[in-house]
């Protein structure tokens, strides 16, 4: 299933700093760190805790968030479902780079080993 412009700019204008908690409440209920959080956040993004902080107090949207990113290489490993969508079929750079995170966050929610949520070669 292909994402809408509208959802698409929808994620686009959502701040990073209103689905955090989100993350940190979805991963702490499952019983994994917000230490291991951050560490799938920098795989993906290169950001480290302080950048994270930084972005969150300045309230940056997805937009601004991708755009400071340095993206995994790997990431392109990341596939499957996510929200309804194929993560590999969806066209929009930003919507798809977006949906790698809801993916790594949901994978270390449901306990997944740190090698394959970081798509290590072991």
């Amino acid at each position: 299933m292909s994402t809408t412009p509208e959802h698409d700019q929808k994620i686009a204008k959502l701040t990073f700093a209103s689905v955090y908690p989100h993350y940190v409440k979805k991963v702490e209920t499952k019983g994994r760190t917000v230490q291991e959080l951050h560490e799938v956040i920098e795989w993906l993004t290169g950001f480290d805790e302080k950048k994270v902080q930084q972005l969150i107090d300045q309230k940056v949207t997805f937009e601004e968030f991708f755009k400071q990113a340095n993206l995994n290489p790997n990431a392109e490993l990341i596939t499957g479902t996510i929200c309804g969508y194929r993560i590999e079929e969806i066209q929009t750079p930003l919507t798809k780079q977006t949906r790698y995170l809801d993916k790594l966050v949901d994978e270390l929610a449901k306990g997944k080993k740190m090698e394959k949520i970081l798509r290590n070669e072991k």
